[in-house]
C-alpha cells in the first residue's frame, strides 16, 4: 500500500477532528480534477475545477465523510458525435475506519472493501471517482430526441430532417429488376 501525500489536493487530514464521536468539521475546497474522471464519451476534464463541500464527522469506528462535488463535464453525443458541455453534481458518503481498528491480517485488509484512514489521512479520489462515474449517463445525448447520423452517408439528421436515400436493391434480387423494366427494342420503320 502506497503512502498518502498530505499535500495532495484530494487527501484530507483528520487530526484536527480528534477521535471524539460526534465532533465534526465542515470543509469547502476547490481541487483540480484527477485524470480519467468519467467515461470514454463523457468526462470531467483533467485539471478542471471540482468544487467540494464536505462534512467530516468522528464516529466510534472512524471518520464519516459526507459531501457533494460539482464539476463541469465535456464529451460527445453517442448518436451524432456533437460536443456536449454540462455540469454534474454528485453526493457521496463513506466511512473511513481508523487504521488501528484492523481485525484482519494486513494482506487481507486491502481486499475487504473497507475504506481506511492512513495515519489520520483520508484519500477522497476513489470516492469521488466512484460517485462521478456512477452519476454519468451510460450513453450521453446532446438532446433527448437526437436523431443521430445517417447510417449510409454519415450526414447529421438534425441538420437535414428530410434526408433520404433511394431504397437499396438487395444484390441477390438485382437480376430480377432487369425483368421488370420495359424492353427496349429498336423500332425502325419497316418501309
Amino acid at each position: 500500500m502506497k503512502s498518502l501525500d498530505p499535500r495532495a489536493p484530494l487527501v484530507l487530514d483528520t487530526r484536527e477532528l480528534g477521535r471524539r464521536p460526534g465532533s465534526q468539521h465542515q470543509k469547502t475546497r476547490t481541487v483540480p480534477a484527477p485524470a480519467e474522471l468519467g467515461i470514454e464519451v463523457l468526462r470531467v476534464p483533467e485539471g478542471s475545477e471540482v468544487e467540494l463541500d464536505l462534512r467530516l464527522e468522528a464516529v466510534m469506528e472512524g471518520v464519516l465523510v459526507t459531501g457533494t462535488a460539482t464539476a463541469a463535464l465535456e464529451g460527445e453525443c453517442v448518436r451524432c458525435l456533437e460536443p456536449i458541455s454540462d455540469d454534474v453534481e454528485v453526493t457521496f458518503q463513506e466511512l473511513y475506519v481508523y487504521d488501528d481498528q484492523r481485525h484482519v491480517p494486513t494482506d487481507e485488509a486491502e481486499d475487504d472493501g473497507v475504506s481506511r484512514l492512513e495515519d489520520d489521512l483520508v484519500d477522497l479520489e476513489p470516492l469521488l471517482r466512484d460517485a462521478v462515474v456512477l452519476a454519468l449517463p451510460f450513453q450521453p445525448l446532446c438532446e433527448d430526441d437526437c436523431p443521430g447520423l445517417c447510417p449510409e452517408c454519415g450526414a447529421r439528421l438534425k441538420d437535414d430532417p428530410d434526408h433520404a436515400h433511394e431504397a437499396a436493391i438487395d444484390p441477390r434480387w438485382a437480376g430480377l429488376a432487369a425483368l421488370t423494366e420495359e424492353p427496349q427494342t429498336d423500332q425502325q420503320d419497316p418501309r
